[in-house]
């Protein structure tokens, strides 16, 4: 099998769902590195050339194009500018509002919903019935071929204008609130306990399973900030998911 073969029938795979970036094994989620590799090899086989549609101007490497689906895929996309590329997959029943982008090796379980101007970065892995609200990211991560990437498990509700990055892990069942920002190198306050969560051995951030996460701010202890009471960000727990917070975030079967 050439390159070239080898790259498309990658591609073909993660489109079906056959094959994933990331899995979780015995509990604890795996990068299948070689995958990344392959998707990498992409954009060295690839060409630039003319992707244009009408009026709008598109310039990539040929052997990444934009998918297209069809009704028996059951995926719904809204008219109005989204864009999956290839080698991403949307399970039945997905829903994207416009405009929103799914990158390539991105992985998307049933009943998710990706609202307006929402981000699902390369490679990032979404698990079902996920609320992605406007205007959210979840960060892409291709290189180094072995790092995880953003990972979201079942049932999670992530707030407008919020951002998960550098490989983190956001347990099922969690509540990320508006604007809150969670990578690696930003500590997670816990105020029920009074404990910070930290990165991991791996460097993975793990937001725990039903976590209410809200925007908040900690004090420089020491130094001409603290002196000036300069405040730092630093995302807090504030409680964890109860059925109050379950009603808040239910949604609509309606709207699917």
């Amino acid at each position: 099998m050439t390159d070239i073969e080898k790259f498309n029938d990658t591609i073909a795979s993660l489109e079906s769902g056959k094959i994933r970036v990331a899995e979780k094994i015995d509990g604890q989620w795996k990068v299948n590195s070689w995958v990344k590799e392959v998707i990498l090899s992409g954009f060295r086989l690839g060409k630039l050339t003319d992707m244009s549609q009408g009026q709008f101007s598109f310039f990539d490497k040929d052997t990444i194009p934009a998918r297209t689906f069809t009704p028996e895929n059951g995926v719904r996309i809204v008219p109005g500018g989204s864009s999956v590329r290839s080698g991403a997959y949307l399970a039945p029943s997905v829903i994207m509002m416009p405009p929103a982008y799914v990158n390539i090796g991105a992985y998307v379980d049933e009943g998710t919903m990706i609202d307006s101007h929402a981000l699902v970065g390369s490679c990032a892995q979404v698990g079902k019935n996920v609320h992605l609200s406007a205007a959210s990211q979840l960060g892409g991560v291709l290189e180094p071929v072995g790092a995880l990437p953003v990972i979201i498990e079942d049932n999670v509700f992530i707030g407008g204008n919020s951002g998960i990055y550098e490989g983190t892990i956001v347990k099922e069942n969690a509540v990320i609130g508006t604007g809150v920002i969670i990578n690696a190198s930003t500590a997670i306050f816990d105020a029920t306990t009074g404990e910070y969560i930290r990165a991991n051995e791996n460097g993975q951030m793990v937001v725990p399973s039903g976590a209410v996460v809200v925007a908040g701010s900690r004090p420089i202890s020491k130094g001409p900030g603290a002196e000036q009471g300069i405040h730092l960000y630093c995302p807090v727990i504030v409680k964890y998911r109860d059925a109050k917070t379950a009603g808040s975030i239910t949604l609509e079967d309606m709207l699917r």
